[in-house]
Order: C-alpha cells, then structure tokens, then sequence
C-alpha cells in the first residue's frame, strides 16, 4: 500500500541544487515505511566514514546533546539545561529525564563524555574543541561539565554539528572503544532500535520504533525539537538500478525513494498517486576544480579564461534537467544560508566574455 509521507530525491549538480520528493498520495494505516536510500549502510560506526548513509543511520538510532535547527540555531536536544561561567571557560551540562538506550540502560554523563571524547578523534571541529578542552567532569549521572583552556565561541555549534560527523551520543562501552576501531553494535538511545540480525549488507536494514523513547516537547524543526515517531517499522530498501526502484515506486512495492535521476521526475510525476515535494530548497553545492599539477591546467592564464566562458546554467541543466532543480550560485557556501558571500566573484556571475578568454591565452 501507498504511504502519505514525504521523501527526498537528489540531484547533485555543479550549482545549488533543489531536492525534490517523491511520494504516494494514497493515505493508509500501514505502520510500515519501505524506503529506497542513496546508498548502501556498510557502516554502523558514526565517526568511522562521513558517509551520509551512515550519518541518516545515526540519527536513526542514535541521539545528541544539542541539535541544529531549521533557521540554523543550536537548540538543546539531550540536554535540559546549561550554564556558561562568567569568565567562559567552564560549561555545566544536564541531561532531560527519561533518556535511555536501547538496552534499558540509562544515559548517564560518563556515555555522554566517553562518546564526544571518542568523536572529537576522528571529526575536524571535534578536535579543535578537543585541543582547547582541559577537561570533561562527571557531577553525577545527569550533570557534567567540560572546562576549557580558553574560551570557544563554537562549543555548542560543535555539540550540535548536524552533518557528519555528528556528535552521537553512545553507551559508555561502546564510546570507549578506540576512535580508530569500529564499533559494530548499533545500541543507542535514538527514536528507532535497529534489528541487526534483518540487516542484510547490499539490500535491506531494518529499524523498529523505540518504546521507551522520550520526545521533546518542542515541535520538530530540522535535527531539533520533539521526534515523535508515528510508524511502528522502517525498512531501508537498497535498489541501486534507477530503473528498478521507479517501478516499484510505481506499483506501491515502495512508499519512499530518496534519491532519483532528475529525468525520472517527470516520468513518475505523472502517476497521480506519487506526489514531488521540493524538501530541502537549499540543495547541495557542486564544483568543479582542475587539477593544477598537470597540462594544461598547470596554465593560470588559461584557468582565469574558462571563468570568462564557463556557464553554471548550462551545467544546471545538462545534471538537473529541468532549470527550477538547480540554479547558478558563485558563492563557496551554499546560497541561501547564512555563510553565502558572493564578493570577488563577478568572474563568475558577469556576461561571459570570450574575446577576453581568448586574450588571456594568446
């Protein structure tokens, strides 16, 4: 059967890039989500690959002690309070009631500061936030506080990083493992368990709705807020022909395909009973670089003339296919959030000009 819920289709392209949506109208009780993810789940470990797979696994199972919101502020996850010292060196940490993993086990301050201390070893701001710790201190079960060696303008955007890696939150005997190890059981304390023994490398995981996990009361905004959990199962589906997926998209085998060929939109748009939603407006930024190391590209004079000519649209279209799923965009971050800076970019966003191309390169 069909199933209302929303998900995601990327294209990725060499511009900012639209995330389109592919799913069935047809509203149903079915406690079931089957989903077509992007890729394969190789690994459990959260800090072992930045593999987005991996990372949207976390947030399956896992949970944080701060979360990133829709507007891009951090906001408490795990957390029910916090405090900075006058002089800023010193955070105090507690966590909110009812938190437990998945094994009956309490989340306790020792698993939050074994699996941070294990996160900042393998993630970049982890460890500039780690070079710049002195310590991290128990109070009791639900209290700890991290004190610094000089203030960190960026300790909660580090605790509360949405992407990978991610600052899961583990038990205490997994988080000691060693950084460069993997840890293989996926026991967290997030709004799914995962059924590892239905986990079947190259085809298909399977996640089943955490009963005793306490939501926020928050309403739910991008990686923050209450993650109220409605479906009692969530199979992820690896069909990595586009072809095969599309069908069973079209015949209900499926409610969610996740990332799709931009020129299966069209095709799947007109079966009435699949809706394409644009989720993420934003979408991903691609570039291009050249190798400078060898001809021609070793030539700067010849890679400041393809600035005059290189067309972002063109290459929009020819990835994304229709022009409304990506569009041109000169800045290093993504357009449309609040790091995008165009400035010194007018090579980029200018007429293109190839009788100055062909001037630079006589």
């Amino acid at each position: 059967m069909h199933s209302p819920l929303r998900r995601l289709a990327l294209a990725a392209i060499s511009a900012s890039v639209a995330l389109a949506a592919l799913v069935p109208l047809e509203a149903a009780a079915q406690k079931t989500i089957k989903f077509i993810p992007e890729a394969d789940l190789r690994s459990l470990d959260p800090i072992w690959t930045t593999a987005y797979i991996t990372r949207n696994h976390g947030y399956m199972v896992y949970d944080t002690l701060f979360a990133t919101d829709a507007k891009f502020q951090i906001r408490p996850q795990m957390v029910d309070k916090y405090e900075l010292s006058a002089d800023k060196l010193t955070w105090t940490f507690t966590l909110r009631d009812g938190l437990k993993f998945h094994d009956g086990q309490p989340v306790r301050s020792a698993d939050c500061i074994a699996s941070i201390q294990r996160w900042a070893k393998r993630d970049v701001l982890g460890q500039k936030l780690g070079d710049l710790t002195e310590s991290w201190t128990a109070v009791n079960d639900k209290t700890f506080r991290l004190k610094l060696k000089q203030p960190f303008a960026y300790v909660l955007e580090a605790l509360g990083k949405p992407s990978s890696n991610v600052p899961f939150i583990l038990p205490e005997r997994l988080a000691k493992t060693d950084a460069f190890q993997q840890v293989s059981d996926p026991t967290g304390s997030g709004p799914f368990k995962m059924v590892k023994e239905q986990w079947v490398p190259g085809s298909k995981v399977v996640y089943v709705k955490n009963t005793d996990y306490v939501p926020r009361k928050e309403a739910p905004s991008w990686a923050a807020g209450g993650k109220v959990v409605k479906v009692d199962r969530v199979e992820w589906l690896y069909i990595p022909d586009s072809a095969t997926a599309a069908a069973a998209l079209n015949s209900g085998e499926v409610d969610w395909w996740q990332q799709l060929p931009p020129d299966l939109i069209p095709v799947l748009a007109k079966n009435k009973d699949i809706r394409i939603e644009n989720t993420d407006p934003l979408g991903s930024t691609g570039m291009i670089r050249f190798n400078q190391l060898q001809p021609p590209f070793n030539n700067q004079k010849l890679r400041q003339a393809l600035l005059h000519v290189v067309n972002q649209q063109d290459y929009a279209i020819a990835i994304a296919g229709d022009p409304k799923n990506g569009k041109p965009c000169a800045s290093f971050f993504t357009c449309g959030t609040p790091l995008a800076n165009q400035a010194g970019s007018a090579v980029l966003t200018g007429k293109r000009d190839l009788e100055k191309a062909k001037a630079l390169i006589k």
